[in-house]
């Protein structure tokens, strides 16, 4: 069964979606089955990996809302082992369609249920937000990554999120984990950035990913041409930064990685 992974913070910009789709590139690479699931109705993860959201007819919504097996819209990507469930702007009105109906937060859990089997992993890009799809996506997952960026305003709402967290632990998903916090966009010429990491590795320590995704224009560049990072430039830095963050999740899971060198697997 495949490991289902969060990707949320309610606070927007901080590369939630560029984690997603280059992280499920990453652990595809080392030959690791993987599905994105969008779930923010904006749909950037899904261009992200070269599908028009304005061509899909199918989406995690009526997968969600109307029982749609998710097997059956999955689209591939040019990147092998690959797959994702689009998003479509129709997401917007699942939070209010879902607000009466039973067991709403478990929604996605069930739709999620149908291709688990089917993937190592499942990654879920979710919305800049914590209302109901992502408060979905966290009693859907196993554990829930937190990308931070590396900036005077890292820490804000972050509590809002872990506080969140606790809640679905709680009452919803008591075996959610949190598989860790991601610095991310760090520019080390700059002091501020590096008084951020020394600040979150204080607070948070083992929780703190050792890997720090480094500002780099071919990771901007990238989604432009509806291409991951590892298809776009793989000898990037931002390529090598998110195979070194899919190198330990695998080792944080203690699953087989694929060495460059040799082609072996080693644990």
């Amino acid at each position: 069964m495949g490991k289902v992974i969060a990707i949320a913070n309610q606070k927007g910009g901080v590369g939630k979606t560029t984690t997603a789709i280059n992280l499920a590139a990453g652990l595809a690479v080392l030959e690791h089955k993987t599905l994105i699931i969008d779930a923010d109705p904006q749909a950037n993860a899904t261009s992200g990996v070269g599908v028009d959201p304005r061509s899909v007819k199918t989406s995690i919504y009526e997968c969600i809302m109307d029982g749609v097996d998710p097997r059956s819209i999955i689209h591939s990507t040019a990147t092998p082992n690959l797959d994702l469930v689009p998003a479509h702007i129709d997401l917007v009105g699942a939070e209010i369609e879902m607000i009466n109906l039973p067991n709403r937060e478990k929604m996605m859990r069930r739709s999620l249920e149908q291709v688990r089997d089917d993937y190592d992993f499942i990654l879920i890009d979710c919305s800049p937000s914590l209302g109901l799809i992502t408060v979905n996506a966290l009693t859907a997952a196993d554990s829930v990554m937190i990308p931070v960026q590396c900036e005077y305003f890292a820490l804000e709402g972050l509590g809002k999120l872990l506080n969140t967290i606790k809640i679905v632990q709680s009452r919803l998903n008591p075996a959610l984990d949190i598989e860790g916090i991601l610095l991310t966009m760090y520019d080390n010429r700059l002091n501020l950035a590096k008084q951020v990491v020394e600040e979150v590795k204080t607070h948070f320590q083992q929780m703190v990913f050792s890997t720090i995704i480094n500002r780099n224009t071919k990771l901007g560049e990238a989604p432009s041409f509806g291409n991951t990072i590892m298809t776009h430039d793989i000898n990037s830095m931002g390529a090598i930064n998110y195979l070194n963050l899919a190198r330990e999740i695998l080792q944080r899971n203690q699953v087989a990685v694929v060495t460059e060198a040799d082609n072996t697997k080693t644990e």
